[in-house]
């Protein structure tokens, strides 16, 4: 059992570099590195995405072009293998789209002295309420 006791500064780190090359197009594909080839998963929207190279494509797909988010919470939690767990809560705003509560989660795991995403889950808080 090796929880990490510097979880909150890595999950506070790990959001911000994150989000700062996601928001910018031209750095979204640097993303890449956060993610193992074979046994990172992302659920996006409920799409299930296994592997480096398939996240990158649902990432880099994504046709909007600026970002305006606002955190309403970054909560972090040490987990029992060494990694961490980390959600956030906000809103955000696509091009010109409105604005839209958000959730994504993560889970790092340890790589030798540093971390890389093993889970990442996004969902729009966009509820049906016809």
């Amino acid at each position: 059992m090796v929880l990490n006791p510097a979880y909150e500064a890595i999950g506070k780190s790990f959001v911000q570099q994150y989000y700062a090359m996601f928001d910018d197009p031209a750095q979204r594909p640097n993303l890449i590195s956060l993610y193992n080839t074979e046994s990172s998963f992302m659920s996006f929207e409920g799409m299930q995405l296994q592997g480096a190279l398939k996240i990158m494509e649902k990432l880099t797909s994504l046709p909007f072009q600026k970002i305006n988010r606002i955190f309403t919470a970054i909560d972090s939690q040490p987990m029992f293998d060494g990694g961490v767990l980390i959600n956030v809560l906000g809103r955000l705003q696509a091009d010109e789209d409105p604005p839209h509560p958000f959730c994504q989660t993560f889970v790092l795991k340890p790589l030798g002295n540093s971390f890389f995403c093993q889970h990442d889950m996004f969902r729009l808080g966009i509820h049906d309420t016809a």
